[in-house]
């Protein structure tokens, strides 16, 4: 497999070219065990699921482990869970798909049997705290768990040494992993949160959804109420928090996210990569937003430094999601709501970070087809930005699925020149990219074809490669210049999006 690196906000591979990176979160957060009281974790791919990702044009995995996993005893390391964390990996590089390691955390830890999964329990200092389990959605721990924010307290200030033990955690994974073909990279920790201050932050969200409600005049309060209080509308009462109106929500709330993402989350990063890098040269660093940041709170983060010098090979990793997610009401989620989030990302992988930017997670999950049309438009976005991405998350019939039809679509994955543009035409059943080459290549352009191909125009030369009845990579050898390929589809294109609006 090509070695992958970064070069302002582009991926490049050995060979030069731009690459695209199209694939999926795959995460064991572990089953509680009432008899033994224990998580048992299992990574055991044995159900033909790196045959259905190469099937669905997938490239690249976010390969979720957990602290927990990986050390479950102080200074003990798990080496069964790690060979079977390899043997995954070498099952990725016979089939061609990367992946990088993410470290997973939600609520800190699974606390036993709760829905959070992360730190081991010998790392859970709570100063006295009891941990009790949520009782609307998962991630209320979040916003009102004492221990949940002590825990993370104790964290950030390395207290009793926690943060120093997940240090060399990292360095231990690090060492096992380095050098193996398929390792794209490392994603440090899965959305950090604030601890006590994310408490405060969570209710100085709340306030400012009542003072922007009150106040702004895009809000109607007339129908607001009338939403209310008729059957069946009251989900629609958030249609009018438009991407704008949750602009000047989460605003508000941003100082102490921000504090954070300055004085305790880029400290954190700066010494993690520097041990990583003392063992592990190469793999790309993964920089996530924080957990706030995935409404769209500004992110304060910078490039990851060592020693006061820039670490090479970055990447942004963002994530966002609009404010159904995890709910049955998430086929109503807004688009406008997360373009707000993806285009304040924007702004920052140009102004504040000079990378390139892989959307870590987004997405989610939903009955029926009628929401289908926001996971289109997402993927546009991400086109339109020359954005990678790995959708959150798999599990098994995902890819059998309505939405996996949607997820399964043509895509750049190497291009011998600077990518312009490309785009999937659903409704025409195109797929067309534009790209300038400034020099000879002896690898082609690759674009992966996910249903048969009636036409190809270019002005190169170009071979089908199919791997089986329904998808192929069209390769195409092109001199410098400035080039143009359309690839038409058989059949009949079809759009959510496109259908929606009619």
């Amino acid at each position: 497999m090509e070695k992958i690196r970064t070069e302002g906000r582009v991926l490049l591979d050995e060979y030069g070219r731009e690459r695209i990176f199209n694939g999926i979160n795959v995460c064991d957060k572990g089953r509680y065990d009432e008899e033994t009281g224990k998580r048992n974790f299992e990574y055991d791919w044995t159900d033909g699921r790196i045959e259905k990702f190469v099937k669905n044009g997938m490239n690249i995995i976010r390969l979720g482990i957990t602290w927990e996993a990986v050390e479950p005893e102080k200074g003990k390391y798990n080496e069964e869970y790690l060979d079977a964390i390899e043997k995954i990996l070498d099952k990725c590089a016979e089939a061609g798909i990367y992946a990088y390691i993410d470290m997973h955390q939600d609520l800190y830890s699974g606390w036993g049997n709760g829905p959070g999964d992360g730190a081991p329990a010998w790392a859970c200092y709570t100063d006295g705290y009891k941990y009790t389990n949520p009782k609307l959605v998962w991630a209320e721990s979040y916003f009102i768990s004492k221990a949940v924010h002590r825990a993370f307290d104790n964290f950030w200030n390395d207290g009793f040494g926690v943060q120093t033990a997940y240090r060399n955690m990292w360095v231990h994974v690090a060492k096992k992993f380095d050098g193996h073909p398929a390792l794209f990279g490392y994603d440090v920790m899965n959305e950090p949160f604030l601890g006590t201050d994310g408490g405060k932050t969570f209710f100085s969200l709340i306030s400012s959804v009542a003072e922007t409600t009150l106040k702004d005049k895009d809000i109607s309060k007339v129908r607001l109420i009338q939403e209310a209080l008729t059957k069946g509308r009251f989900i629609h009462v958030l249609d009018q928090f438009s991407g704008d109106v949750m602009k000047k929500i989460v605003c508000k709330a941003a100082p102490l996210v921000n504090k954070f993402d300055t004085h305790k989350y880029m400290p954190f990063l700066n010494a993690t990569a520097k041990e990583i890098r003392k063992v592990s040269k190469d793999p790309i660093l993964f920089i996530e937003n924080s957990y706030y940041s995935n409404m769209g709170i500004k992110c304060e983060v910078k490039p990851i430094t060592v020693d006061g010098e820039r670490v090479e090979n970055q990447i942004f990793a963002p994530h966002a999601y609009d404010l159904m997610v995890d709910t049955p009401a998430y086929k109503h989620a807004n688009s406008d709501r997360v373009k707000m989030i993806f285009d304040q990302r924007k702004r920052e992988q140009e102004c504040n970070l000079d990378m390139p930017l892989i959307v870590g997670e987004w997405g989610g999950y939903s009955e029926g087809t009628e929401w289908l049309h926001h996971i289109e438009f997402l993927l546009n976005l991400f086109d339109s930005n020359k954005w990678s991405n790995t959708y959150w998350a798999y599990f098994d019939g995902l890819l059998e699925s309505p939405l996996g039809e949607v997820l399964k679509r043509p895509y750049p994955r190497a291009v011998t020149g600077k990518i312009e543009e490309y785009k999937h035409d659903r409704s025409a059943n195109t797929f067309t990219l534009t790209y300038t080459q400034d020099k000879k290549f002896k690898v082609p352009t690759e674009i992966f074809a996910h249903r048969p191909i009636e036409s190809v125009e270019t002005d190169g030369k170009y071979t089908i490669e199919k791997i089986d009845d329904e998808i192929s990579v069209v390769k195409i050898k092109t001199a410098p210049g400035r080039h143009t390929v359309k690839i038409k589809f058989e059949g009949v294109g079809f759009s959510y999006l496109d259908n929606m609006a009619k």
